[in-house]
């Protein structure tokens, strides 16, 4: 990921497998990925980002054969930061995990939640994809460059909405987008949803002038019609989307992608925590997850343990100083 702004490393978003136990059949029993029981949680609504994920590396891991029955669930709030408490309170039980991704470092300083990502266990970084600028498909804004002539205007009165709370991915990719096109980040209307499910209705009725979310969240829509793509926020046009440029190409300086992973409870032993990294390891490695990569427009970020959670705390760092360059 190379944004060539201060907010450029802020990539992209995360996973989460859902469901019950990780009873792995076949490959799963030889690696030892079998967790019974095993519960993951998505701290959005359904529809988002992290509930795709999820949803697909759950899939994905029973037909690889690694586990069986994992138990998908959401507990949305805050931008992730209710999920994020309750994961915190589960201490010692290796058999939670929760999606998460920036979003859920952005909410924790814009929330200024109680318990942080440095209070888990990380597990691993899954992917990273670029950000989508969409409008309803009956919007008079046709080009990036209608969009933001019309932006520029009156601020105020186009709200752009993101699936997520300040200083998540959906808040700072418009932002750096205003930036670049001379706009005040403070004057920009910004509607926080809680994930891109919740969002979509928004865009779709023109409630919000235009959206901003993860490319994989709105494929689908994007191509039956009912969403119109102006821009993809990162370095190169995705391959899916061949005519979407890249805000660069139109002239925006940005260059912004955002990534999703996995985080435990604090207070795992070595082995729990092992248990986990290696179930990961395994999804990631298997023909099923990475063809799900390819069809959701997710690049391959796979990061996992210590590393994972030295790339947290720099991120935490990087939204605030993010933030504070942009005046906000």
């Amino acid at each position: 990921m190379r944004l060539r702004t201060p907010l450029a490393l802020l990539g992209a978003a995360v996973l989460v497998l859902v469901g019950p136990p990780l009873l792995a059949a076949g490959s799963g029993t030889e690696t030892g990925t079998q967790i019974p029981g095993l519960r993951f949680m998505v701290p959005n609504t359904p529809g988002g980002g992290y509930d795709i994920t999820a949803r697909t590396a759950a899939k994905n891991a029973e037909d690889a054969g690694l586990t069986h029955n994992i138990e998908v669930f959401n507990l949305p709030g805050a931008g992730g930061t209710v999920g994020l408490s309750r994961l915190v309170s589960e201490h010692g039980n290796g058999k939670l995990a929760m999606s998460m991704g920036l979003g859920v470092v952005g909410a924790v300083r814009s929330n200024d939640a109680p318990k942080t990502l440095a209070d888990t266990t990380p597990i691993a970084r899954l992917t990273e994809e670029q950000d989508v600028v969409v409008v309803a498909k009956d919007s008079p804004y046709k080009t990036i460059d209608d969009l933001i002539g019309a932006w520029k205007k009156d601020p105020g009165k186009l709200p752009v909405g993101g699936g997520s709370s300040p200083g998540g991915p959906d808040h700072l990719a418009p932002m750096l987008m205003a930036q670049a096109a001379g706009i005040a980040p403070k004057r920009v209307n910004y509607i926080p949803f809680d994930g891109g499910g919740e969002l979509l209705a928004s865009i779709l009725g023109n409630k919000v002038g235009f959206g901003v979310s993860g490319v994989g969240e709105y494929l689908d829509q994007i191509k039956a019609g009912e969403l119109r793509v102006l821009a993809v926020t990162g370095p190169e046009r995705v391959d899916d989307l061949k005519d979407a440029p890249t805000l660069r190409e139109s002239g925006y300086d940005v260059s912004f992608t955002n990534w999703r992973g996995v985080v435990a409870p604090p207070g795992l032993s070595d082995a729990e925590r092992d248990k986990l990294v290696r179930l990961f390891e395994e999804l990631h490695d298997s023909p099923e997850w990475q063809k799900s990569m390819a069809q959701n427009g997710w690049d391959d970020a796979f990061l996992t343990g210590s590393e994972f959670g030295a790339f947290l705390d720099a991120q935490d760092k990087r939204v605030v100083s993010v933030l504070k360059e942009l005046g906000l």
